[in-house]
């Protein structure tokens, strides 16, 4: 099964692609959170066969919700209703200090992120 896996900022939205068969998680694209946003996932949904979103959680080192939360809980909404598509969180922490510190400061960092946000949904799914 294809997933998509998300990783929520207010500027941009890193986006990854990946599959339950084989566990793998590859960054996909970054785009800008606008107006057209909510239109691009859905057409990168529908070319990769997506079933099901796996967006990241925020929390902070307490594991509390972070500032960003509130606006993640409403986007999430949104992409159900949207896409008609389920949507799991999956806890996320630093994800991109991360993909940073792997891959160095570049364009595709968010989607990096979100490659491991992803990742880390399907490894728990293969123990």
């Amino acid at each position: 099964m294809r997933l998509l896996g998300i990783d929520y900022g207010t500027k941009n939205i890193g986006l990854a692609v990946g599959e339950t068969d084989h566990g793998f998680a590859f960054p996909k694209t970054v785009l800008k959170n606008d107006d057209k946003l909510f239109s691009s996932i859905n057409e990168i949904c529908r070319e990769e066969g997506i079933k099901i979103v796996i967006l990241g959680e925020s929390k902070n080192f307490k594991g509390e919700d972070n500032k960003v939360m509130k606006e993640i809980l409403s986007f999430k909404t949104a992409l159900e209703e949207k896409l008609g598509l389920q949507v799991i969180f999956e806890p996320e922490f630093m994800t991109s200090a991360e993909a940073e510190h792997l891959q160095g400061k570049n364009e595709m960092l968010d989607a990096s992120a979100a490659a491991l946000i992803l990742k880390s949904y399907l490894d728990k799914k293969h123990d």
